[in-house]
């Protein structure tokens, strides 16, 4: 079976939604998207505060799993990827945070010429649509609808940005506006009490468009290519192999572990790789699966004083509560990420930008909701958020229900190292300023026990996890390790695009998915070749004496956006 189209998305994931929304505007213009999962509509996926569901289970997620990392005494770390409709964004922790300005100046430094913020801010504005009303730096009449849960209502939140106000710190209204460094609050995709995934935001409103035709557990053989041009795809819906014929483009929206692996079964990318896997090198594109990098974090967990954690509502009676509320009335703790507070700061003075973040939750057990503490406590997840360490993905065989080899070397750079042992230590400091004092009791982990940078490293090397972040396999830029150019046009071949977190040149100061929609509602333009938004000159926020303070707590002051 075969037929033709325009264009072929392959990942109906973030980036994916967004291109078949905004690629299928015009009528003329015709778009196939295949996606391997499924459905979207479970209760697990839509209730916000049932997030640990989906991203540990099978049936939405891809489950792929690293090799053993040297970094962490060979331990192997959980990888999740959406494998559903809306993908990574259906099954994420919900937050939206785009990074700092400087973390798109920096993409631009980086050779990814066009991306720097004054290009990329448009974008945000574009897809969003912000609870809290519109300016400079903020869009209310977008697709993806963005606000702060339950407004903070659990008294930890706020005494966790007061603490880090008490500890020398600024704060911040906005983190995804004028000023990013800072405590205050979080941001997550929700709308109406419901998770509102790039399924929810851009796909489901356009799938009765006569243009678009999304086919679901299709599984994407590989890449068609003549004559050093991408022409289609093969794909497999249960035993039945089709082909798909594009006419103009196919667009690469696997994700940062499903693009690379999906360019290299199709011959493209690493020759050495490639023949290792027993697979004709069509393209050698000696970047596709390299540059691999995750942001990582730890728990810094404590007891705590006062019974108003959610380690009391963890009983099956209480969540039934909870999930009753949301089905009746979409409202209640089933509405939230629990992720309402957080911060954002420098590790050093001299360090321009945050390179660190805080996310604060009112209830002390693993990010998969497993081993709530018995008892009432809270937690800081922490990591260094611009790693040094860079990985791979590399095919096994061209057989697509293989995964591929996945490896992050986190750790391998003693500047990671050094950034965890900050981050334990900041943490504490934080912790312990009086505006906590109401609330916390003894830490539970690390412990207090734990205190030279042995015990330190020692404690990250057991317990840190992925904070499900990866990116930059297929970076864009201009250099010949480059897999794609500045508008994700693939090396070597033409008619062929990646737009996803893969080509991510570094990791953003933030969360993933902001920046990948961001990235999808500007890749539409190019590949439509119509007119880019016109820059912003919004000023971007820095704290005074960065230079020379690692904290400071008086206003801020306005620097004129630009490139490093």
């Amino acid at each position: 079976m075969s037929e033709e189209f325009d264009y072929i998305v392959v990942g109906a994931g973030s980036a994916g939604c967004v291109l078949a929304a905004r690629l299928t505007e015009d009528p003329a213009v015709k778009v196939l998207v295949l996606e391997f999962g499924g459905s979207d509509r479970s209760i697990f996926i839509q209730m916000p505060s049932a997030l640990s569901i989906p991203m540990n289970g099978t049936k939405y997620n891809w489950r792929y799993e690293t090799a053993p990392e040297p970094g962490l005494d060979g331990r192997r770390v959980h990888c999740p990827r959406g494998k559903v409709l809306g993908g990574s964004s259906s099954i994420n922790g919900l937050v939206y945070m785009r990074g700092h300005a400087r973390d798109f100046d920096e993409w631009e430094g980086l050779g990814a010429r066009g991306w720097g913020y004054r290009n990329c801010l448009p974008y945000f504005r574009k897809a969003e649509s912000f609870a809290f009303g519109a300016d400079e730096y903020r869009g209310t009449g977008g697709p993806l609808a963005v606000n702060n849960g339950n407004r903070m209502a659990n008294p930890l939140y706020r005494a966790f940005v007061d603490a880090g106000r008490d500890a020398g710190y600024i704060t911040t209204e906005d983190p995804n506006g004028y000023m990013q460094e800072g405590f205050g609050p979080m941001h997550m995709t929700v709308k109406d009490g419901v998770r509102w995934s790039a399924a929810n935001a851009y796909l489901r409103p356009v799938l009765s468009r006569p243009n678009l035709k999304v086919v679901t557990h299709a599984m994407t053989r590989r890449v068609l290519v003549e004559a050093g041009r991408a022409t289609g795809v093969e794909y497999l819906v249960g035993d039945t192999a089709r082909t798909a014929r594009a006419r103009r483009e196919v667009i690469v929206s696997a994700g940062p572990i499903g693009s690379p692996h999906l360019l290299q079964r199709s011959g493209i990318g690493p020759g050495a790789v490639l023949r290792a896997a027993g697979i004709e090198v069509l393209a050698d594109v000696p970047g596709v699966g390299e540059n691999l990098q995750d942001h990582s974090e730890i728990y810094i967990q404590y007891a705590c004083k006062q019974p108003i954690t959610l380690n009391g509502r963890m009983g099956p009676l209480s969540k039934l509560r909870i999930g009753l509320e949301w089905i009746l009335f979409k409202r209640g703790l089933g509405v939230t990420n629990h992720f309402e507070s957080g911060g954002f700061i420098r590790s050093d003075a001299s360090v321009g930008w945050p390179d660190i973040q805080f996310h604060f939750l009112p209830a002390a057990m693993r990010y998969d909701g497993k081993q709530p503490l018995k008892g009432h406590g809270f937690m800081v997840l922490t990591g260094p958020n611009k790693p040094r360490s860079r990985g791979h993905v590399r095919a096994r065989s061209a057989d697509p229900r293989e995964h591929p080899e996945i490896l992050f070397n986190y750790l391998d750079r003693e500047e990671d190292r050094e950034g965890f042992r900050r981050c334990v230590r900041l943490t504490r400091e934080i912790v312990a300023q009086p505006a906590m004092d109401p609330f916390r009791a003894e830490e539970i982990a690390p412990g207090a026990d734990v205190r030279s940078d042995d015990e330190i490293d020692a404690f990250v090397r057991q317990t840190m996890e992925s904070t499900y972040h990866p990116c930059g396999s297929c970076r864009m830029g201009e250099d010949a390790m480059a897999a794609v150019d500045s508008e994700l046009r693939v090396r070597g071949i033409a008619g062929l695009r990646v737009v996803d977190s893969s080509v991510f040149p570094s990791e953003p100061n933030a969360n993933l998915n902001a920046p990948t929609i961001m990235l999808a509602e500007r890749a539409a333009d190019l590949i439509l070749g119509r007119p880019l938004l016109p820059a912003s000159n919004a000023a971007i926020g820095l704290a005074p004496g960065w230079e020379s303070s690692q904290r400071s707590g008086r206003p801020a002051r306005p620097v004129l956006g630009g490139a490093l």
